[in-house]
């Protein structure tokens, strides 16, 4: 090695600028319309997102730890994960059994025979949902705004997108759910724009959750636990709840 090559300042690290937080918000949008409003299908269009948002925050310069994909924190996130789908199935078993609650599950868009429910809720629902949100909220978007603002910025932030994410789909829930709509008839024509507050406000909520078990754990596979449960065993336990209905 040459003196002058000993003496040469290291070189910084690519440091991500606010422009790729916005860039990633901006594809998250195409994204969002191409699913929901051009039709483009979710189980093709979610990994490809997934994959080219990772690929981008790579290039930017963030780490595998700080996008909550390392491989230490692998365990910690299983953990976490595990833990978080067993307490959803016990708190889904009580509701379906309770006759007052049951009808809650009682979503038309999860009134499906068996083999289309366990397909929903292990390849459709993980690969065609999870997969990109995850990936989006709680890894590339937690990672780039890490970088700028303080962690409670950080969950309130990828919270607040991760609601305003789901405003096209709510627009389905009060017609495919009959208890939602029950409670819902009264209010005319505001039913949809209370039903659209509503559900950014509970998935902004959920959201705060998936990021503190990501931040606990250190591993995004925690908030893929409780994303899974809240989803696909809703649809699980829906199949349950339209047997006993």
């Amino acid at each position: 090695m040459t003196v002058a090559a000993a003496t040469r300042p290291a070189q910084p690290r690519r440091r991500p600028g606010l422009w790729a937080t916005v860039v990633v918000v901006l594809v998250l949008v195409g994204l969002n319309l191409a699913n929901h409003v051009f039709g483009w299908g979710s189980l093709w269009l979610g990994p490809t997102g997934a994959v080219a948002l990772l690929a981008f925050a790579r290039f930017s310069g963030l780490t595998w730890r700080q996008l909550g994909l390392s491989r230490r924190t692998h365990a910690s996130g299983l953990r976490w994960g595990l833990g978080v789908i067993g307490v959803v199935a016990l708190v889904y078993l009580v509701g379906v059994l309770v006759p007052q609650t049951r009808t809650a599950f009682l979503d038309a868009r999860y009134h499906l025979p068996p083999a289309s429910a366990l397909l929903t809720a292990f390849v459709i629902i993980p690969v065609g949902t999870i997969l990109l949100e995850e990936v989006a909220f709680r890894s590339v978007l937690w990672g780039f705004l890490s970088r700028h603002a303080r962690v409670w910025q950080v969950a309130l932030g990828s919270s607040l997108l991760f609601g305003l994410w789901h405003v096209l789909p709510a627009s389905a829930a009060v017609t495919a759910n009959p208890a939602l709509g029950a409670v819902m008839v009264g209010l005319g024509a505001w039913q949809q724009v209370v039903s659209v507050a509503g559900t950014v406000l509970f998935t902004a909520l959920g959201g705060l959750v998936a990021g503190e078990l990501r931040r606990r754990s250190g591993s995004i596979l925690a908030s893929v636990g409780m994303h899974w449960a809240t989803n696909a065993l809703g649809v699980l336990f829906g199949l349950v709840a339209w047997q006993l209905a």
